[in-house]
């Protein structure tokens, strides 16, 4: 019984350490991993002109990541 718990515990690290393999990203994948719509932002420039109306309804700076508003109360 010990014996065959031995040998599933083994089977069983040998397919989680074979899981963790290096596959990595080929140089011609890398084209299509760059492209605009992958990014977290595709429209930095659409994003930066919402950002600017918010902080300037809010009366702030970084208030999307913060609590309180542009009065100063928490």
């Amino acid at each position: 019984m010990k014996m065959i718990r031995t040998i599933l515990l083994v089977i069983s690290m040998v397919c989680l350490v074979s899981a963790c393999s290096i596959v990595g990203v080929k140089p011609w994948q890398r084209g299509i991993m760059a492209r605009k719509s992958m990014q977290l932002n595709a429209q930095p420039e659409v994003t930066a002109f919402h950002n600017h109306i918010y902080f300037s309804k809010e009366g702030s700076s970084g208030g999307r990541t913060f609590d309180g508003g542009g009065c100063g109360c928490n």
